[in-house]
């Protein structure tokens, strides 16, 4: 029986889930979208995405496919999903898979990033959607030492202990910090993440921000290679997948950020 390859947008609220992956006797992300599309297909549903987040976290477009020998229009299985899903997750968009997409495997670089609501007071609206930080913070300073980071470099400093990549080398393609009124963001781009990666790079940052470290701090953390003198792991309150990006020939609709990717990051080996 032929089976068709499905590409879906997703975006969620991480706050009220383990993470995306499943996990006995919590809620998931994963379950709430096979779940869900399942009862679309009539048939167990498996699906892949482009990058796991932890508990907590966020995503402005994930991106996931599933394989079906189910026919279905595109938008039924939008429709269809959309119906079935929990307020916090929705499909944003559908589209048939091309050539041998992967979800995960096909990605060359993805977009991180971090809300910190800088002021005084705790948020009421946003207390789960960004992370409070009340001591002013020097946004200039912020951006300054993240420039550091750019390039392919050991993040060992910026991993959590327990990750399990075989390889601490990642190449990050641009990290921007600056200010929008009470909020300073911070927009994050790189070929992939270690665990806890984009959140430790936030704790640093912050504390260089507040002005409890110098701005150099950012590149002696990548020379001394050691998670133990890295820092705080910033909440994951904050953190949203914002974009995957993938090569053209993908027909994959890329967002606007990804035009600042260095010309070489966009190949696909």
């Amino acid at each position: 029986m032929n089976k068709t390859r499905v590409v879906l947008g997703v975006e969620y609220d991480g706050s009220g889930f383990s993470g995306w992956q499943w996990q006995p006797h919590q809620r998931s992300v994963q379950q709430a979208l096979e779940q869900a599309l399942s009862k679309v297909a009539n048939h167990p549903v498996t699906v892949q995405c482009a990058g796991r987040t932890d508990a907590g976290v966020h995503a402005l477009e994930q991106v996931i496919h599933f394989d079906t020998a189910t026919e279905r229009e595109l938008h039924a299985w939008m429709l269809g999903g959309n119906s079935n899903l929990p307020d916090d997750v929705r499909i944003t968009w559908v589209k048939p898979a091309e050539g041998d997409f992967h979800a995960r495997y096909s990605a060359i670089a993805r977009f991180y990033r971090y809300i910190i609501l800088n002021r005084p007071v705790k948020p009421a609206l946003l207390r789960k959607q960004a992370t409070w930080c009340h001591a002013q913070l020097d946004v200039e300073k912020m951006h300054q030492s993240a420039q550091f980071l750019i390039g392919q470099h050991d993040f060992s400093s910026f991993r959590a202990q327990g990750c399990q990549s075989k390889s601490p080398f990642r190449a990050m393609y641009f990290i921007d910090v600056y200010r929008e009124h009470d909020k300073v963001i911070m927009d994050i781009s790189a070929n992939a993440f270690l665990h806890h990666m984009v959140r430790n790079i936030a704790g640093v940052l912050m504390a260089i921000g507040m002005g409890k470290r110098p701005m150099e701090w950012t590149q002696e953390l990548l020379e001394v290679k050691s998670r133990k003198l890295g820092g705080i792991t910033a909440p994951p309150d904050g953190l949203y997948l914002g974009a995957v990006y993938y090569p053209e020939h993908y027909g994959i609709a890329n967002n606007p950020v990804f035009d600042k990717l260095p010309v070489d990051a966009r190949r696909h080996d």
